[in-house]
C-alpha cells in the first residue's frame, strides 16, 4: 500500500469522522468548532480525502429494524465468476439492497456473492429476491434472515 503522506489536519478530520458526525443542524460547523478549524477547512479536507480515495463515501447508517423493516436478510448467491460485474451492477441499482460482497467459496459452501437486503416484511423481501433470481437467471441462493441484531459497530482505525 502506498503512503499518502496525510497531513495532521487530514488525520484529525479522519479521526473525527470515525467518531461520527454530530446530530445537529450544521454538523460540519460543529465538527469544525471541535477541531478548531473553519467549516470550509473541514469540507475541503473531506473532499480531498474523497479524491485521494482515503475515504470512499460519507453517509448515514439506517437501522432498518428500528423503523419497521421486518424483512432483513443476507442472501448468499452462487454467481459464475464471469458474471460477477453484471450481477453487481444489477444489485447496486436495487433500492432493497444496501450492500454487495464477493467472498471466496468453500467445499461445503459454494456461494460467492452476498447481498444485504431489506423490505417492510419477509414476504415482500422474498418477492424481491425471487424477482432478482428470475431477472438474473440465478437459481442457487440461500436467504439468511436476520434473527437478532447483536451490535452494529464500525471499525475504528488508529491514524498515526
Amino acid at each position: 500500500m502506498k503512503n499518502l503522506n496525510l497531513s495532521e489536519k487530514d488525520k484529525r478530520v479522519l479521526q473525527a469522522l470515525m467518531e461520527g458526525l454530530p446530530l445537529v443542524e450544521k454538523p460540519y460547523e460543529a465538527l469544525a468548532k471541535k477541531l478548531h478549524l473553519t467549516q470550509e477547512e473541514v469540507i475541503s479536507t473531506i473532499k480531498s480525502l474523497l479524491e485521494k480515495k482515503v475515504i470512499r463515501r460519507l453517509g448515514a447508517t439506517l437501522r432498518h429494524n428500528l423503523i419497521g423493516y421486518e424483512g432483513n436478510a443476507m442472501v448468499a448467491w452462487l454467481v459464475p465468476e464471469e458474471r460477477i460485474d453484471e450481477v453487481g451492477e444489477y444489485f447496486t441499482k436495487k433500492p432493497f439492497v444496501s450492500h454487495c460482497y464477493v467472498r471466496r467459496t468453500y467445499p461445503d459452501w459454494p456461494y460467492n456473492f452476498y447481498t444485504m437486503c431489506h423490505a417492510q416484511s419477509k414476504e415482500e423481501l422474498i418477492r424481491y429476491i425471487e424477482k432478482a433470481s428470475s431477472d438474473l437467471n440465478l437459481r442457487e441462493y440461500q436467504i439468511l434472515f436476520t434473527i437478532k441484531e447483536i451490535t452494529r459497530k464500525y471499525a475504528q482505525y488508529k491514524i498515526e
